[in-house]
């Protein structure tokens, strides 16, 4: 049997609970109260591998990125990144930087930080390397653009410049200005 004691120590705690409930709900009109946004924000990817096309709808590159992220103005973001031209393009540059974008309106892909080119048959057939911390790469057409400073080497030559315009596919650079060598006998 419950006693009147017992009664009202149950209807003060029950009277506490909903009490506590009360205070601690959110207020509707409070702005800080979190709210949550049913908008779709986009995808995103780990480990990601993206495969360009060509107009014939053939592979022409791929990029392989740590990461790879849908932004909200129509841009695919990458980090820690990769670009590969397949081997029907007969390109033979492999391209490292620390990010990427892709726009959807845009046929360019725009690197970012310790932009790093490489090819093992590059200009005048030597190894070469380009580094910069900006490059923007025109896939389907092979060109490589910057106008920020950039660093070449080719075999034991050495080249800085202010801007860029290269040719991957014809193995042919434009320098800017500010250009500047270091030629090895």
């Amino acid at each position: 049997m419950i006693s009147p004691r017992d009664i009202i120590v149950i209807g003060a705690l029950a009277a506490g609970a909903i009490a506590s409930w009360y205070l601690a709900r959110p207020d509707p009109g409070d702005g800080d109260a979190p709210s949550f946004d049913t908008t779709h924000r986009g995808y995103y990817l780990k480990s990601a591998r993206i495969l360009g096309t060509g107009p014939d709808g053939g592979l022409l590159y791929e990029i392989q990125a740590e990461r790879a992220e849908q932004q909200d103005d129509n841009r695919v973001s990458f980090t820690d990144v990769r670009m590969n031209y397949s081997p029907r393009s007969e390109v033979p540059w492999s391209v490292n930087a620390d990010s990427a974008t892709i726009h959807s309106d845009h046929h360019r892909v725009v690197l970012h930080g310790h932009v790093r080119a490489v090819s093992s048959e590059g200009f005048s057939g030597n190894d070469t390397e380009i580094r910069t911390q900006y490059l923007e790469i025109d896939p389907e057409n092979y060109l490589a653009e910057t106008n920020e400073r950039v660093q070449i080497r080719i075999g034991p030559r050495s080249l800085t410049a202010t801007g860029m315009l290269a040719s991957l596919k014809d193995n042919q650079v434009k320098l800017k200005s500010n250009v500047n060598g270091k030629f090895a006998p």
